[in-house]
């Protein structure tokens, strides 16, 4: 007697079908799935009797479907490659995750660019969308996850890592001064009257030229137009390479830097959560 058909057949039983119907063969399909051809034939069999049809007509050579066969095929070639590609997708190779980050544009061109190899090679399968920003308005037009910001690592409603700690270097000699003007940076990081009162000289008069991003200011630098405060880490590289020159190891300290943030309180993903552990590993390297 027959068995409910609305009890789910076995799988084996399904792929079974599914090769011999593809292969119009249980010989053929018995060689794709590494099975017998008596194994094939007693698997159809079983399925017959549950769904309570045939679904072969057995002939010398091959088989061939019936209508209810036919019906039946579709169905179960759609269910299989519905569950080949959620297989796929859960437990197959990794796709390409993209994360989102919004940075000053000075610290994005001098810090982390030059590191994204090392981001490749440690953490591979993420792809990084970086948007570049001058004002702190943009901070609350974004939707990026993290954000870098340049302060003291405390935002109202968000986690703070730190990256760097700020340090501006700059000139002693003064015949350097007499002959070099000084190239300044609006905002936060205008601080030659600071530096002047650390190497206890009189201030000079106002910078020649006024930059709204460090990188503009440091391009001018390396350009030989003037004198910067150069902001360590960002020029460290360039005073590796000779680009810049450092003409005093007189350094004015300060509490701020940047931080990596995200909104308190996120639960991060793993791939995030890579991001996260890579850029804080980066930051505890002092070379790049």
């Amino acid at each position: 007697m027959a068995t409910r058909p609305d009890i789910l057949p076995p799988l084996i039983w399904l792929r079974a079908f599914e090769a011999s119907a593809r292969q119009s063969s249980f010989t053929l399909a018995s060689e794709e799935l590494g099975l017998t051809q008596a194994a094939i034939s007693q698997q159809i069999k079983a399925l017959e009797t549950q769904l309570g049809t045939t679904l072969f007509h057995r002939r010398q050579r091959g088989v061939m479907l019936t209508p209810e066969g036919s019906a039946y095929l579709p169905h179960i070639q759609s269910a299989f490659a519905s569950l080949s590609r959620s297989t796929q997708e859960l437990f197959g190779r990794r796709r390409t995750q993209t994360i989102a980050v919004l940075s000053p544009i000075s610290f994005a061109t001098l810090w982390l660019a030059p590191r994204l190899g090392d981001l490749e090679r440690e953490v591979p399968g993420l792809s990084i969308d970086i948007a570049t920003m001058h004002t702190p308005d943009t901070y609350g037009a974004t939707n990026a996850l993290f954000d870098i910001r340049f302060g003291l690592g405390d935002w109202p409603n968000r986690t703070a890592y730190r990256l760097t700690t700020d340090k501006v270097r700059s000139k002693r000699r003064i015949e350097i001064w007499e002959r070099l003007p000084l190239l300044a940076v609006q905002g936060a990081r205008e601080m030659w009257p600071d530096w002047f009162a650390l190497a206890g000289r009189p201030p000079q008069s106002t910078a020649r030229c006024r930059f709204d991003s460090f990188v503009a200011a440091f391009s001018a630098a390396e350009a030989g137009v003037g004198i910067l405060l150069g902001s360590r880490p960002l020029i460290d590289m360039a005073l590796r390479k000779k680009t810049l020159l450092a003409l005093s190891d007189l350094e004015l300290q300060s509490s701020a830097g940047h931080f990596l943030t995200h909104a308190a309180g996120r639960r991060l993903s793993p791939a995030q959560a890579s991001f996260l552990a890579w850029i804080m590993r980066a930051a505890a390297n002092p070379h790049v």
